[in-house]
């Protein structure tokens, strides 16, 4: 999966202390307190800690849950799925490709056309506004 990585100090110096914890710790932030929650400017999220294209705007919806919530990736390349156990719970954790951040997680209850809705976190995303 990981194709680019940075020692635990490394990642400690670049984030923030709650990027840290949601992206290399799979944490998760509170809902509402993100950022990029209620953005619908046109452009693209990348991956915080590495820059790996993920999201388009094209593809996001308001969910009502709180962390920002996309009907679909860029590419199935950018982000790597795997079957996610904790908490008692059967959950699918997205991650980037690149660099191997926690993202979030995806479910089956997103809008046509893919029915699917990947609940990520604004910590871990950044956005690039196109003009």
């Amino acid at each position: 999966m990981k194709k680019y990585s940075k020692t635990n100090n490394e990642w400690k110096a670049q984030l923030s202390s709650l990027e840290y914890k949601v992206t290399r710790e799979k944490g998760t932030e509170i809902p509402f307190s993100g950022d990029l929650n209620a953005n619908y400017e046109n452009g693209i999220y990348h991956c915080k800690c590495c820059g790996n294209t993920l999201f388009s705007s094209s593809h996001k919806f308001d969910s009502g849950t709180g962390w920002p919530s996309f009907y679909d990736v860029m590419s199935n390349d950018y982000v790597t799925l795997v079957s996610d156990h904790s908490y008692g719970m059967e959950r699918t954790e997205v991650c980037c490709s690149n660099c191997g951040a926690h993202l979030g997680h995806v479910f089956n209850d997103g809008p046509e056309p893919t029915r699917k809705r990947f609940c990520i976190n604004s910590v871990s995303l950044k956005f690039t506004k196109k003009e």
